[in-house]
């Protein structure tokens, strides 16, 4: 089926978007490297640390990464034999898990968040003014698909 060409500024605006997101994945996969964690990795210990020492449900954890229940239990399995999270039952009906950081997974989380933070400002934050970081966040917001209603990923098109 023959779908109308996006015009060029938004093929400008699409493409921006994605080399933009590549380089800048890649510098602060780059930068993490050094500490042995994936970008995979950090974000779920990055949503652990912002969690706090409750933690967070297995299965909360897994919907906010967008991410197979199977693909996000083998991610935390490494991150358990690695002592960096643990998994308990949940206290509140005993039949889910949380996972917390461990006292290793916290220091390595403030390195891991110290190098990803100057590598944001270095790459992007520096480069941008008040105005039009919040013109982007108010972009990121309109397109966030959780404040319209709609509660799944768009499924054409783009980047997986």
């Amino acid at each position: 089926m023959a779908t109308d060409k996006l015009r060029e500024l938004e093929d400008q605006a699409w493409r921006g978007f994605l080399v933009t997101h590549d380089r800048i994945w890649r510098e602060i996969e780059f930068g993490l490297a050094p500490l042995n964690v994936s970008m995979a990795e950090y974000s779920v210990m990055a949503l652990l640390g912002e969690a706090g020492r409750k933690g967070m449900r297995m299965s909360e954890l897994a919907h906010q990464r967008l991410m197979s229940s199977g693909g996000f239990t083998r991610l935390a399995d490494r991150l358990e034999r690695r002592r960096l999270i643990e998994r308990r039952r949940s206290p509140g009906d005993g039949r889910g898990f949380e996972a917390v950081l461990t006292k290793d997974g916290r220091a390595l989380l403030r390195k891991a968040w110290r190098q990803q933070h100057s590598d944001l400002r270095r790459l992007f934050f520096d480069r941008l003014d008040d105005e039009q970081l919040h013109s982007l966040a108010d972009v990121w917001a309109r397109l966030d698909p959780e404040r319209d209603g709609r509660n799944e990923p768009a499924r054409h098109g783009g980047c997986s």
